[in-house]
């Protein structure tokens, strides 16, 4: 998908994820995977807020004539990245993408990231881990882990971007297909040097999302 080509920008809401969300996540989970969760584990996950940390991405759809939204400053973890006030007619707001991980004892674990695949392409995926990353960061973890398919080469290129390295393997890991996962590392979250290669990820991030004409809404619910 490219930048419309009517010049229009399209607007994205970033939020916690809601026990309302679950059905929708799941339905896009079965879109995005083969082997999706079932909802239980969902609701599961989000009983504990303190452990858990999971979020959803919906494009907003203004209704026609909608007045320009004001922009504001951001205080979330996209901090650099556009954010706009609430527009005041609102249409449907279709959900384009979900993610989430746990954190115990200083690790952080990403536990599933999608995206619709009408909506790849355009860094979303990137905005999704990246609030993860920041959130590890917030929540003091020194390190952040994760398994991906061993075919799977668009994510394991995000995740090299982020400084993730593979550290072993973990055999017929995926159920559909006996797939191998690797498990990949990230350095020190603690680390100053990392924290300003993030910084300079998140201005790159600005400017691609920029190209596109998105703008990226943070909601705290």
């Amino acid at each position: 998908m490219s930048a419309p080509a009517d010049g229009t920008e399209r607007i994205y809401v970033l939020a916690p994820m809601q026990s309302d969300d679950v059905p929708e996540v799941s339905q896009l989970e079965r879109r995005c995977f083969s082997n999706p969760w079932p909802e239980s584990a969902y609701y599961r996950e989000l009983r504990e807020p303190e452990r858990n940390y999971y979020i959803v991405l919906r494009q907003e759809l203004a209704t026609a004539g909608e007045p320009a939204a004001e922009r504001e400053d951001a205080r979330g973890p996209l901090a650099l990245l556009p954010r706009l006030r609430r527009p005041v007619r609102l249409a449907a707001r279709p959900l384009v993408g979900f993610a989430g991980m746990w954190t115990l004892y200083g690790e952080a674990h990403v536990t599933t990231i999608g995206v619709a695949p009408e909506h790849r392409g355009l860094g979303l995926g990137e905005v999704l881990f990246l609030t993860l990353v920041s959130e590890a960061i917030r929540r003091n973890a020194e390190f952040l882990t994760l398994e991906v398919r061993v075919s799977n080469r668009a994510a394991q290129s995000l995740y090299e971007k982020y400084g993730l390295t593979r550290q072993g393997v973990r055999p017929r890991y995926y159920s559909d297909n006996a797939e191998d996962a690797y498990i990949m590392t990230s350095p020190s979250l603690r680390d100053p040097a990392y924290r300003q290669h993030l910084l300079e990820l998140k201005r790159r991030l600005v400017e691609r999302l920029a190209r596109e004409r998105i703008e990226i809404v943070e909601r705290s619910a």
